[in-house]
Formats: C-alpha cells, sequence, structure tokens
C-alpha cells in the first residue's frame, strides 16, 4: 500500500527503493518495474496520432524532471536476504523486503544520505503508483490467461470427441441439450444467462459422465475456448448441498489469476443460487486460526489449499464430494505445484469424485494425471488441425531491415488489406517497425513479451474490434487469436528455434491466423539474408508447398496477388 517513489541518486542514475513483504515480492516487483519503464519508452517513442500531442507533454516533464528515456540494460533478480534488483542504463530499480538483511538497508540509506549531502536537488520528485500483483512468470499460465481473456465464445471445434471409458461395456451417453440433463432451475437459467444455448462437443459427452450417480471421475484433455471450465463448474453447482455450511468441492488452478478466472464463471453460473457461497483459497486470504469456512466451494493454488486442509484446518477433506484439479499441464511446469496436489487428493475420501483436465498430454502430464484420478474415464478433444490449404504463400527478397520495410510500405500502397499481423523475431525490432508504420500513418498496434496478460488482451480487443489495422508482434500471440478480419500475415522475421534451426510449428500457427474461417488468405515472408533464405527452403520442404517470389517493385504483380 505504500507509494513507490523516485529519487534522484546522481545526474547518471536514480533510484526506486520500495518496501515488499517478502523476497518473492520483492523479485516480482523489481520485473514489475522493469515491464512498466520498458512500456513507457516504448510509448513515448512511438506513440499513435491520437497520443501524439500527451506523449510531447509527457517528454517534456520528464526532460524537466531530469529522466532521460535511453534503452533499458540487463537485469537480475536475488531471492535470499530479499533483495529484488534490475538495472537499467539510466535507471536502478531496488525492491526490497522489509526483513532485509541490516547489510543492505544500511547500504541503500547511506547511499541516499551521501547524495543529499552532495546535491542539493535531491529530494523525492515523482511519485509511481504500486505496481500490480505480479502474475506468474511461466509462459504456460501466462498464455492460458491470455486464452481466457481473449475469447468472447467457444471455438467451433468440428473435430470428434474421443471417449475411453472406465467400463467398455457401460453405455455411453451424450446430450444435446442441458435440459437433458436435468439440472436445478437456477443453475438452467444461469447456464443460459453465459450465452450457452446448447452443450459443446466436450460438454455433450462430459456432463452426464460429471453428473452421473454414484460420480465418475474423468480426465478431459481440450483446447482452451472448448468451455470445460462451465462443465466442472456446472458439476460442482449441481453437487453441492446448499442446506451444509461447509466446504464440499475443491478447485485447484496453477496461479492466483487463474483461480480468479474460474471463480467468475462460477459466479455468473451461480447467479441465480445464492444459498451457494464460494471463498478463494489464495495467498493473502488471511483467516483466523480455528475456524472453520462455512462456503461450499473453494477455488486456489496448490500451496494455499494444501494449509487450508492440513496445516490450519480450515477445511475438512474428509467431507469434500468433487475435486477439481484444471490445467494439470500447467501445473506440473511450476515447481512444488504436483506435489502439493498430490497431497491434498490423498486427504480426501474414495468416494470424492476427481476431475482433471489439460490442454496437452504429454507423458509426465499423463503420468500426473494417472496419480491423481483413479480409475477414470477419458475425454479427448483433438486440436483444430490448423491448414496451408486457403493460404497464399510468398516470398520477398531484401538486403536489410530498411528494405523490407520499403517493400511492406510498397505492398500497403498497392492493395487493400482489412487488418494484417506482421510478426518479428525481437521486442527491439517489433518496437522500431511500429514506430516506423506509425510515422507513416497507419493505426499500429504493439504486442510483446513483457507486456502484463490483461495488457495483452487489452490489445488484443482493440485489434479484434478494428481500432488498429496492423498488430506488430513477436511470438506472444502466434497462437489462439481468432480475428476474422486478418487478410494478410507478414512474417518481417521467419521464425527459427534457439539453435537457429526452422520451427515450423510457429510458421504454421503465425500464417494460421489467416485464411481462417473458410477465406482464402495471403502470407508473405521477408528474406534478408542467404541464411534466411535457406530457412525459407526449408519450411517449403517441410510443407510441401511452393512459396512464390514477390517483386514489391512491380506494382502490376503485387495486384495480382489481392485478386
Amino acid at each position: 500500500s505504500e507509494p513507490i517513489v523516485w529519487h534522484r541518486q546522481s545526474t547518471r542514475t536514480h533510484k526506486l527503493l520500495h518496501v515488499c513483504p517478502d523476497s518473492v515480492s520483492a523479485r516480482h516487483c523489481g520485473k514489475e518495474l522493469l515491464s512498466h519503464y520498458r512500456l513507457l519508452t516504448t510509448k513515448l517513442a512511438f506513440p499513435s496520432p491520437a497520443e501524439l500531442p500527451q506523449v510531447n507533454q509527457e517528454k517534456q516533464k520528464l526532460t524537466h524532471n531530469g529522466y532521460g528515456l535511453l534503452g533499458t540494460g540487463g537485469g537480475r533478480a536475488r531471492g535470499r536476504g530479499g533483495i529484488g534488483k534490475y538495472e537499467l542504463t539510466q535507471r536502478e530499480l531496488t525492491c526490497t523486503t522489509a526483513n532485509a538483511t541490516d547489510s543492505s538497508s544500511a547500504a541503500a540509506k547511506s547511499d541516499a544520505e551521501g547524495d543529499k549531502a552532495a546535491d542539493d536537488d535531491d529530494k523525492v520528485f515523482a511519485s509511481h503508483p504500486p505496481p500490480t500483483p505480479p502474475f506468474s512468470s511461466e509462459d504456460k499460465a501466462a498464455q492460458s490467461l491470455l486464452n481466457k481473456l481473449i475469447r468472447n465464445n467457444l471455438v467451433n471445434n468440428t473435430n470428434q470427441v474421443e471417449v475411453l471409458q472406465k467400463d467398455p461395456n457401460s453405455p455411453l451417453y451424450s446430450v444435446k441439450s442441458f435440459e437433458e440433463l436435468r439440472l436445478k432451475p437456477q443453475l438452467l437459467q444461469g447456464v443460459y444467462g453465459m450465452g450457452f444455448n446448447r452443450p459443446s462437443k466436450i460438454q455433450e459427452t462430459a456432463l452426464p459422465m460429471m453428473l452421473a450417480e454414484p460420480p465418475q471421475n474423468l480426465i478431459a484433455q481440450s483446447q482452451s475456448g472448448t468451455g470445460k471450465t462451465a462443465a466442472f463448474v456446472l458439476a460442482m453447482l449441481s453437487h453441492v448441498d446448499p442446506n451444509n455450511k461447509y466446504p464440499q468441492c475443491l478447485c485447484v488452478s496453477p496461479t492466483y489469476e487463474l483461480a480468479l478466472q474460474t471463480g467468475k464463471v462460477i459466479e455468473q453460473m451461480g447467479k441465480h443460487y445464492p444459498e451457494v457461497k464460494l471463498v478463494y483459497a489464495i495467498r493473502g486470504n488471511k483467516l483466523q486460526r480455528g475456524m472453520k469456512l462455512q462456503e461450499q466451494i473453494v477455488i486456489g493454488t496448490p500451496g494455499t489449499m494444501l494449509d487450508w486442509c492440513s496445516k490450519f484446518k480450515f477445511i475438512d477433506p474428509k467431507k469434500i464430494k468433487v475435486f477439481v484439479l484444471d490445467e494439470a499441464d500447467v501445473m506440473i511446469a511450476t515447481q512444488g505445484h504436483q506435489d502439493q496436489s498430490i497431497r491434498i487428493q490423498r486427504m480426501l475420501p474414495k468416494n470424492c469424485q476427481m476431475l482433471l483436465f489439460s490442454a496437452t498430454f504429454e507423458e509426465t502430464v499423463w503420468n500426473f494425471a494417472q496419480r491423481i484420478v483413479p480409475d477414470p474415464n477419458i475425454i479427448k478433444l483433438k486440436r483444430e488441425e490448423e491448414t496451408l490449404d486457403t493460404i497464399k504463400q510468398y516470398y520477398v527478397l531484401c538486403n536489410n531491415r530498411e528494405e523490407k520495410f520499403q517493400a511492406l510500405c510498397n505492398i500497403y500502397g498497392a492493395i487493400t488489406i482489412a487488418q494484417a499481423m506482421i510478426f518479428c523475431h525481437t521486442r527491439k525490432t517489433a518496437g522500431w517497425l511500429a514506430g516506423e508504420l506509425s510515422r507513416e500513418g497507419h493505426q499500429v498496434a504493439l504486442l510483446s513479451g513483457e507486456m502484463q496478460v490483461e495488457q495483452r488482451a487489452a490489445v488484443i480487443d482493440r485489434f479484434r474490434d478494428g481500432k488498429e489495422k496492423v498488430l506488430v508482434t513477436t511470438n506472444v500471440c502466434a497462437r489462439g487469436i481468432d480475428v476474422e478480419q486478418v487478410s494478410v500475415v507478414i512474417n518481417f522475421d521467419l521464425p527459427v528455434d534457439k539453435d537457429g534451426n526452422p520451427d515450423n510449428e510457429t510458421y504454421l500457427h503465425r500464417i494460421g491466423r489467416t485464411g481462417r474461417f473458410g477465406k482464402r488468405g495471403l502470407a508473405i515472408n521477408m528474406v534478408d539474408s542467404r541464411m534466411s533464405m535457406n530457412i525459407l527452403n526449408r519450411i517449403q520442404e517441410h510443407f510441401s508447398k511452393k512459396i512464390e517470389r514477390l517483386d514489391t517493385d512491380d506494382l502490376d504483380e503485387i495486384e495480382k496477388i489481392a485478386s
């Protein structure tokens, strides 16, 4: 709750000191501040035409207060002793815990006092609001949360559901309407209130299993946007007895943010079922020792959930009817979560219904699922296959990035492009390109990895709504963005893996952003060296698809590709 303040240390360095409650917060706080600084400099360097007057004022204000706008340097974070530290070319951000070592505190104090003596101007001259709570550093968790935030509706998946039953002789039921499930009227009202008119592919098969008597255990694989969260939320709400004022359903998510997303679905679906209450078992939600929870549904992260069940005894695990483990593939990527989840499961009664969901099922995920869920039914919903059949592919020969930019301008000058996505290999290139395009008068959105998930989602929503016509991005959004108006995808840099080999899967996901919804798409690849030509040739061989050369100096030729 303490405000973060900038102190001027000298003419070359500025120091920010912020006290955090623990070493983890300090480490994350340093990263968030670094992220905020990068966003600030990007915005000031590459404003949209509408933002230009405001940005000019900001630049004058910052310059007047002694702040330069140079690029950032490297960073480091240190956990022991409570120091989270990031160093910048003209900034030093220090986030320290309240119980940090005396030497660290003394050093900070000494620095401040020394500078005060040396410089009469040394005083607090700019304040900064505290950063929002940091989200998990796991890329999988961030991607999963991003998918949840940007999904406006369910994926139109035409693939078949594959079902492996615990008892192969048992009849397999599926439903085509929610009425067939004989739900409580208030739950049916909640389902329709959320915009579900009929069950999705996975709901058709999973819901009869989840709502069966006696309860059946389930392992389900599905991509984001298939309605699986709504399915297990409906199962939890259906099994709860509102007359019993104690926890009956537990749902474990890998991160605080993903737990909140599930909670929102429960609140929406249970809108007309006010007798059922929800509580979040997350760090920071402090309860008095010795108290017993009266809420019927508990959602949280593994560590806190385990403490509430075993250490603090807020929850009686022997009374739990339904145990849901969501995002299992993300869960096992986070150190400690796997063990904590297994320890929670071992405390539950044998007749407790176990439901586990995962987007992918590598061997490690499968082994984890089998330890958590005994005698399961298994449902797999294959990912929507992306194809290159409806996409015309071209490449443009250039010598450097300036020629690549000129080729881009020629393409825009010759054909009408509804919306385009441009992929770059680095954040630096993406920032430079966004600035150049903005100066040419294009409405440009910039998406890159240092942005918080909520900020990424806001940028994607603006692009989807047509407020910006060009989205310049790194790989952070190569998956999961369905924008019907995207007619052109441009690989400003070809995708390569860490060893410099062609990344064929990323190439497929990138150009799969066009040619969606049965429409013809256009993909253009920029080639600026012998090495990138070699990568393009290997991509052609992999997909067995010819990529034609395009001469961007010939306007007639460019016009032909749009016909």
